[in-house]
């Protein structure tokens, strides 16, 4: 990572001065427009009332954070940017945040858009949704996807002309720890067992069940070993390996910089972290992105690995994060993978949302519906604050 882009993420950016009904003032109303800065406080505050109906206020750094995800990438342009709908009182009563993620797309770039949250409030807000949703139409679009559809959002975006990816829809759960997996998903649902001394009970339970059922560890292949990498290397491996799918991001080192910058702001997940693996003549045959939370679960952003090769990289993986006492481990469901995670004990899959794209290019649709396709981790919104924070 950069030092500048570093300094530039290790805090919310601050927020422009130019007011909100100033901002507005400049626009018809009735109208989808980009979105801008002076907008974000409005839309910080439809994101809570439409996501959080829990909470009595926004959370004050919310607005900066979606400036810091939505304004400061370096591929950003109003063009790949988020949308707004005004309604005929200058108000934003609905809204699409979106960020850009650069794929190529059979050897030629192509800028997609991440679309991360669509909301709306109210009478208007249901017409600005439509309209918004008119403006994401397959026939206009390059690349447009999101891993975290609603089922009704899913309808529409196959009746805009798009695609919903099945297995993309999926997410893995692999259990090493029964008993400290289940006190932290509780934890997570009730945060008062916090503060109770509990972790001690947990790990004296899973080794008794650990001793009784000795599925629950996760054994690598003979001659696979794995080791901690820095984030250039786990790049430069990661872009030779992707090179195998007609469609995947690029992560120019500018790009991908931002993106770790990004992703590191959501502590709640513990710390990034990123391992190689080789095979028995020294080679590396695969490499991996995963958040890190001592004890607790392990989110695997990425995946990647040489032709062939998936089953004794998956299984090392596995092996990797049981032995560095993870309690669980969560990652997207991926086709090139899904026979390699098979083979797992104490693995479930779970849907949490839909991957939905849209695209005019028939050569894209191909691919996405094929095995040329690599899309999700850091290329998605998986890392966000949004769907664990706020």
């Amino acid at each position: 990572m950069t030092p500048a882009a570093e300094t530039a993420l290790r805090q919310p950016i601050e927020l422009s001065d130019t007011p909100a009904e100033e901002g507005r003032s400049r626009h018809n109303t009735g109208v989808v427009r980009p979105m801008e800065r002076s907008d974000l406080p409005a839309v910080a505050d439809l994101f809570t009332r439409t996501f959080r109906k829990n909470n009595e206020k926004t959370d004050s750094q919310l607005a900066g954070y979606l400036e810091t995800v939505f304004f400061s990438s370096p591929l950003y342009t109003p063009d790949v940017g988020s949308l707004v709908h005004l309604n005929e009182t200058a108000t934003i009563d609905s809204a699409i945040l979106a960020m850009p993620v650069e794929f190529v797309v059979h050897g030629r770039p192509v800028t997609a858009r991440v679309l991360c949250a669509f909301m709306a409030e109210g009478k208007s807000g249901a017409a600005g949704a439509a309209r918004l949703a008119r403006m994401l139409r397959a026939a206009r679009q390059d690349f447009c996807f999101t891993d975290n559809a609603s089922p009704v959002s899913a309808d529409h975006w196959v009746a805009g002309g798009g695609l919903v990816l099945p297995v993309q829809s999926l997410e893995w759960h692999r259990t090493f720890r029964p008993a400290a997996a289940a006190l932290d998903m509780a934890r997570r649902k009730v945060k008062l067992l916090a503060k109770l001394p509990l972790q001690g009970i947990a790990r004296a339970a899973d080794r008794f069940v650990r001793r009784s059922r000795t599925s629950f560890a996760a054994a690598s292949q003979d001659g696979i070993t794995s080791a901690p990498i820095t984030l250039p290397q786990f790049l430069e491996h990661a872009q030779l390996m992707m090179a195998r799918f007609s469609v995947h991001p690029v992560f120019s080192t500018a790009e991908f910089d931002w993106l770790i910058a990004a992703a590191s702001l959501n502590t709640s997940l513990g710390e990034l972290r990123c391992r190689s693996i080789t095979d028995a003549q020294g080679k590396v045959i695969g490499c991996y992105l995963y958040f890190g939370a001592d004890g607790r679960n392990a989110v695997v952003l990425n995946v990647f690995c040489t032709e062939r090769q998936e089953a004794p990289v998956v299984a090392q993986l596995f092996a990797d994060l049981d032995s560095l006492g993870y309690a669980s481990a969560q990652g997207m469901a991926q086709p090139f993978l899904t026979q390699a995670v098979l083979r797992q004990r104490h693995l479930v899959h779970k849907h949490t949302g839909y991957f939905c794209l849209v695209t005019r290019h028939a050569d894209l649709k191909e691919a996405a519906i094929g095995d040329g396709f690599y899309a999700g981790g850091l290329a998605s919104e998986s890392w966000s604050r949004l769907l664990h924070d706020f």
